[in-house]
């Protein structure tokens, strides 16, 4: 079985997964994946209208979103309900290969089309995430359906393409918008908040992710039994969140970032819980503790349904826990955009003073490549007199190193999840606005790490808005052309990183 995979950075060889997922999907699963996608076209194009069947198109993308669904079984299943949603029964099983494509069409033209697609797959992924908390939009539903319907007229006017992209880009900063307010709506606004990132004596779940709904149904579920409870990798920021930091036994972060799961995830004494993406090949000396939630799926991992969450919980207390309390160590999170505005006049007036000299947004995806010491290094030789502002899970890279302040003001502010890139927005719109003048015109640099989709949309989101100077890495994405990255330079002056010497010597001339 033939696939061809080049959604994520980490692809082989710079160019395209063609025998075994580098993520470690194998071709059954790439190959359902890339029907899935197919499905959801045929959906938008000739299918049903209505909520359900906007939702399974949400689900159905999200699923096939890096690290999410590797179960063949429970893809199938996915394909088999798209059919479910044509008015004329099953559609073509025909989908043709990006290889196929790409020596028909040309890069180009497939690269615009696949952007757009993961652009839609990470949208996709916000999407859910706010529909779990109740939180929809029918103008969201609508253009999932103008674009995907777009992709599978299979357009080649490359101008189109740009302006889809685009129009992605400009829809996903709604969805952000409405994941920030469900979230802020129903665990309020982040505040600063000291995190414990040492072990505490007792048994222990671990949960990693995204889905605060999930974070919130557990705690309810393990209040008083004797268990604590540790954030590890994108779930970190939930600990700001004060309904969800009122629960004592919620005591702290475990580990850092998805890709060192393995090793860490072996070391954790208690029971783990994968409520989004970011799953890598469970080891045998943990595949008996790990649960998934949501669409994430591993083959002979527990699933669970309905966030009843008591098989993680029995785990749990099977499992030995911490045996002795850590030496204290913090970190501070919450710094969302309620909290960074509410002391916008102290920053102002330090940027004013020249106290605050500039200001970096140095964030994203992490992974396993090699060249992501970049960011480490970067964040090491930004001057003391500038802030950081960091978010995702890019921010493991440095954010228990110690940078300390400016008049009070915390020289590294994290704002939160990769979603959160909606905060970062608002505080530079909010700053552009208090020194009349536009976001280009800050002294605001933006150093973004790539790893998957989400990534994608959040970029598309940037460039909608039409910021520039943007520097990605820590390569660029394998489906952008020579032709397409030109256009960006051109019109965005998007900019690969070079050393974090020689990007950081450039940025302050």
């Amino acid at each position: 079985m033939d696939m061809f995979c080049y959604q994520c950075e980490q692809t082989s060889h710079g160019t395209g997964c063609t025998s075994f997922g580098v993520c470690g999907k194998d071709p059954k699963v790439a190959v359902l994946q890339d029907q899935l996608v197919h499905e959801t076209k045929k959906i938008a194009k000739h299918g049903e209208k209505g909520v359900d069947a906007d939702r399974f198109i949400i689900e159905a993308l999200f699923s096939t979103v890096t690290n999410v669904n590797f179960d063949a079984a429970s893809l199938e299943k996915l394909v088999n309900k798209a059919h479910t949603f044509y008015k004329g029964g099953a559609a073509s099983l025909d989908t043709p290969s990006i290889d196929k494509r790409k020596g028909v069409e040309g890069d180009d033209v497939v690269g615009l089309q696949e952007l757009l697609t993961y652009g839609l797959k990470g949208t996709a992924a916000y999407a859910q995430h706010a529909q779990i908390l109740g939180k929809e939009d029918a103008s969201v539903y609508s253009f999932f359906r103008e674009a995907l319907t777009f992709l599978a007229d299979d357009p080649k006017d490359v101008g189109k393409l740009v302006a889809m992209n685009l129009k992605c880009g400009e829809v996903n900063l709604k969805v952000m918008e409405l994941l920030d307010s469900v979230h802020t709506g129903a665990y309020g606004h982040p505040v600063p908040t000291k995190v414990r990132i040492t072990p505490v004596k007792g048994k222990a779940i671990l949960v990693s992710g995204h889905d605060l709904k999930d974070m919130e149904e557990l705690l309810k579920q393990t209040e008083g039994k004797g268990v604590n409870i540790y954030t590890h990798g994108e779930m970190l920021p939930a600990h700001g969140y004060p309904e969800l930091k009122k629960y004592k036994h919620l005591v702290g972060n475990y580990g850092g970032a998805w890709q060192d799961q393995q090793k860490e995830f072996a070391a954790f004494p208690g029971s783990i819980l994968m409520t989004t993406n970011c799953i890598q090949r469970p080891q045998d000396s943990y595949k008996g503790r790990i649960f998934t939630a949501g669409l994430v799926a591993w083959p002979g991992v527990t699933h669970i349904k309905g966030h009843d969450f008591a098989p993680a919980i029995r785990s749990a207390l099977e499992a030995e826990g911490f045996t002795a309390n850590g030496a204290e160590e913090y970190i501070t999170v919450g710094f969302g955009h309620n909290a960074v505005l509410g002391v916008a006049d102290k920053v102002i007036e330090a940027v004013k003073k020249g106290s605050i000299k500039h200001f970096f947004l140095i964030g994203g995806c992490d992974g396993a490549k090699s060249g992501r010491n970049y960011y480490t290094e970067f964040a090491e030789k930004v001057p003391k007199d500038c802030v950081i502002l960091t978010l995702a899970c890019g921010k493991y890279r440095f954010n228990k190193l110690n940078f300390g302040d400016i008049g009070g003001i915390p020289r590294l502010l994290d704002i939160g999840q990769c979603n959160d890139a909606y905060s970062a927005i608002k505080i530079a719109s909010a700053l552009a606005g208090a020194f009349n003048c536009s976001v280009n015109e800050l002294p605001l640099s933006l150093i973004l790490s790539w790893y998957e989709q989400k990534a994608v949309c959040i970029l598309l989101s940037l460039l909608h808005l039409g910021i520039k100077n943007i520097r990605l890495g820590p390569s660029l994405p394998a489906f952008v052309s020579p032709n397409v990255l030109k256009v960006l330079v051109d019109n965005y002056n998007i900019m690969p990183i070079t050393t974090a010497e020689n990007d950081l010597k450039a940025i302050m001339k």
